[in-house]
């Protein structure tokens, strides 16, 4: 099965075939997992798994059910409260760089996101603007328009790799080292057969992230990272622990994520050339085409784990306390009670941008999400200028994307383009 366009309309799969596809994570399932999402919304919107690693999972795919358990104190985010879960899925090496504002819960979130917050602020952000732009011209640059380019290597990746690097203060010749060891952790998985490799690269980044938290407390240079090192708040600053672990998932998550929805939304404008040349038209229907494609396709296809505190009920079905839970980004982004048509691509769709749950909603909401938009708009927008008759390198239905059980975001495997047909 491959994704492209057989995305675009439910496949008939009962309840149970759709159950049995997300707790396999099969490769079929993850080369297309948008008609098995659309079967549990209609029969099973909050659905046991039985997944390999053995804890008792619930997914959840319906918008309304979705953006309440985004925002619900009752399913933690702290896994150090479900630390015998968390060993089974994770293993030991995780522990040490999770001790960070995406794993934890009020107060200590509270805290931690505020002081992320004064450091991380948008006029940072924004400051970033005339290096985005020179970092994207430089990439086009090296690219060769003759013939195919996969522009995941060449361009989607290291476009917000850079950014996110330069932001931190990570010095440029370290910065391809710290891609490979990201690389492993987002493309292996967290099935139980991929933990040695897990192990592996997240010592190598802790150790490393230790040492340039270490590097930046002696001779602090103004980056991201150094702010860090010395913010306060009321209730005083990072422990050497939360530093290193926050370095790690603004390192992580700051990059993968965005470099994988470029991916995303490059493909699906190249394949739909009636929603490209709507998104072409000026600044404004680019931004708005941004926002549909992080609703049709983000790249963050499911929520980091939760755990029920206590029994929750949702839509009738019992979560008992301890119980993992999945809150299904990508299912409840397509759901019909919420979006019309929405298994279709539609660049003027009306209020997206406020209604997608691609960022999540609540008190997690992602603090990078002012970055991530404008490296998609900056990166799309010279692209497309630069090259705007850009065509895939083959046919849509024969794209190919990730397949790797439990993988940590939804993105293409490859992304052959040729920049000048002619």
């Amino acid at each position: 099965m491959t994704q492209a366009f057989a995305s675009e309309e439910s496949e008939a799969l009962s309840s149970e075939e759709a159950a049995a596809a997300a707790s396999s994570c099969s490769r079929e399932f993850r080369a297309n997992p948008h008609p098995v999402y659309a079967a549990l919304r209609e029969s099973a919107p909050v659905c046991p798994l039985s997944p390999p690693h053995g804890v008792q999972t619930y997914l959840i795919t319906r918008y309304d059910d979705a953006r309440a358990a985004l925002a619900d104190p009752r399913l933690s985010k702290d896994m150090y409260g479900a630390i015998d879960a968390y060993h089974r899925i994770f293993g030991d090496s995780s522990i040490a760089l999770d001790d960070n504002m995406l794993f934890s819960d009020p107060p200590k979130h509270t805290r931690l996101r505020r002081i992320v917050g004064n450091t991380f602020t948008p006029k940072r952000v924004e400051s970033l603007r005339t290096r985005v732009q020179q970092i994207t011209d430089e990439l086009l640059d090296r690219c060769p328009t003759s013939g195919p380019v996969n522009l995941l290597p060449e361009f989607c990746f290291p476009l917000p790799l850079q950014v996110i690097c330069e932001l931190l203060g990570v010095p440029e010749n370290e910065r391809k080292q710290a891609q490979e060891w990201s690389a492993t952790v987002a493309q292996t998985g967290f099935g139980p057969e991929a933990r040695a490799k897990l192990e592996i690269a997240e010592g190598n980044l802790r150790d490393y992230l230790v040492d340039l938290c270490a590097r930046k407390r002696s001779e602090p240079d103004g980056g991201l990272l150094s702010a860090l090192v010395t913010a306060q708040d009321q209730e005083g600053s990072l422990t050497d622990h939360e530093l290193v672990s926050t370095a790690w998932v603004l390192l992580f998550a700051g990059h993968k994520s965005t470099a994988y929805q470029i991916g995303n939304a490059v493909y699906h404008l190249l394949s739909r050339p009636d929603q490209k040349e709507l998104a072409l038209r000026d600044a404004s229907a680019m931004n708005a085409a941004i926002e549909e494609i992080f609703r049709f396709e983000t790249s963050v296809e499911n929520s980091t784990f939760r755990h029920a505190k206590e029994d929750v009920v949702i839509r009738d079905t019992l979560i008992p306390k301890g119980a993992l839970v999945q809150i299904s980004i990508t299912g409840a982004n397509r759901d019909p009670e919420m979006f019309t048509a929405p298994n279709e691509l539609d660049v003027r769709r009306p209020n997206v941008q406020a209604t997608h749950l691609a960022f999540g909603y609540g008190p997690h909401y992602c603090v990078g999400a002012p970055l991530a938009r404008l490296e998609m708009q900056i990166a799309l927008g010279t692209l497309f200028a630069r090259h705007p008759r850009m065509a895939l390198a083959g046919a849509p239905e024969d794209a190919r994307w990730m397949t790797v059980p439990f993988p940590a975001f939804r993105g293409l495997a490859e992304l052959p383009v040729v920049l000048d047909p002619s």
